[in-house]
């Protein structure tokens, strides 16, 4: 019997250990959770057209393999040509109305509106494009690096440089909420 509660405990202490390990990594958000007034906005990233609000939520969307979350605040119209990503990327829309098209060329017919509560999976690879109804709050999340490709590359801002030369998220060492100051991006781009 005392073996049997000795290795009860032994297991608890090491799943214990074990999550305590992940939450340290960064690999488990422990309980805190972010309400919407503690969302911290700012400018997107100038991959993308002016005019819409981002914030990294957890993660590093920059970091290959990284789980990230950002949500993305963008205003009546707000619309990104045809652009396709390195990795899938998983879109809710939280509030307002996100219009998804698939293809290589904007075509307002081929566009279908997703309302507050809606979902979509895009594909790595596949090319769409966004226009949005009202002020929209969309939340994206997947596993990073996140990166965006124009399929017209006139359409790119910013010449092809890295989204993740951009996006920041926090630094994941523990009592830190920093954001990581070292780029491996090159200044010249």
């Amino acid at each position: 019997m005392v073996e049997s509660v000795l290795m009860k405990l032994r297991g608890a202490v090491w799943s214990g250990l074990a999550l305590i390990a992940l939450a340290w990594l960064g690999f488990i958000d422990v309980g805190r959770g972010v309400t919407p007034d503690e969302i911290k906005w700012g400018p997107a990233p100038p991959k993308l057209p002016p005019g819409a609000q981002f914030a990294v939520i957890q993660g590093d969307p920059s970091v290959p393999g990284a789980l990230y979350t950002i949500r993305a605040k963008l205003p009546d119209g707000y619309s990104v040509p045809p652009h396709w990503h390195p990795m899938d990327e998983h879109v809710t829309v939280i509030e307002g109305t996100i219009e998804l098209g698939m293809g290589t060329t904007f075509d307002p017919t081929k566009l279908r509106a997703l309302a507050t509560g809606s979902f979509a999976r895009l594909p790595k690879l596949e090319p769409h494009f966004n226009r949005y109804k009202g002020p929209t709050i969309v939340q994206l999340h997947g596993i990073g690096p996140y990166d965006i490709h124009y399929v017209n590359p006139a359409d790119d801002p910013t010449h092809g440089r890295p989204l993740h030369c951009w996006i920041r998220g926090p630094d994941r060492r523990p009592g830190s909420s920093q954001p990581r100051l070292e780029s491996p991006c090159p200044a010249d781009l």
